[in-house]
């Protein structure tokens, strides 16, 4: 999914408060120029629905910046919102147009019903949800598709077991387990140890 938003050159006259009372958003933009940034202002009200659209380090945003003037795709970074009023109140912007690759967050689409569920009346243990990746900027995945249809009950998928699209590398331990197929009973027990029993009273 790509989304598209336009923002407008901040000056430093203007005040992030001022900003807000006049219906803007203060943002920044990285990584468009070497180590430089850009301050931004933006439209709060579509700001705060590019927010509830897009996902942290991995929704593509056509971003325009007309009086740079600066065209170009970037991830959204970083939100920053109050802490229980949840209002968003700066946002930032991470260009990839000149990055060799970029690491990203992808979601973990899981295909298939389990031979160990289907037939043996196990159930899915499902860990990750999502997955953090570095590929390049025109290769991003929407999704990591892990078909599971093979797997029996005891058996587990680690991140090393992944066949992921090339140029595609997984930022993380490849040890770390992805989904597995626990027993019904085992499943059900929630793996709680048992409780201890209580000691013998001795007879006087």
């Amino acid at each position: 999914m790509e989304l598209t938003i336009e923002c407008s050159k901040r000056t430093p006259d203007q005040k992030p408060k001022a900003l807000r009372r006049a219906g803007l958003m203060p943002a920044v933009l990285y990584g468009h120029n070497g180590a430089d940034s850009v301050d931004l202002t933006l439209n709060t009200k579509e700001a705060e629905t590019l927010v509830k659209k897009a996902s942290i380090n991995n929704t593509l945003i056509n971003l325009s910046i007309p009086d740079l003037p600066w065209t170009g795709k970037a991830l959204l970074r970083e939100v920053q919102a109050h802490p229980w009023k949840k209002l968003v109140y700066h946002i930032s912007f991470f260009s990839i147009a000149a990055q060799d690759s970029v690491e990203v967050v992808v979601p973990v689409h899981y295909v298939g019903i389990p031979y160990g569920v289907s037939q043996d009346g196990g159930v899915l243990d499902t860990v990750l949800n999502d997955l953090a990746i570095r590929c390049a900027p025109n290769a991003i995945p929407e999704t990591l598709d892990v078909d599971v249809s093979a797997l029996n009950v005891g058996d587990s998928l680690h991140i090393s077991d992944l066949v992921l699209p090339p140029g595609v590398l997984a930022v993380a331990e490849t040890n770390q387990l992805v989904a597995s197929v626990l027993g019904r009973a085992k499943a059900e027990s929630g793996d709680e140890p048992a409780a201890e029993a209580a000691p013998a009273v001795g007879v006087v």
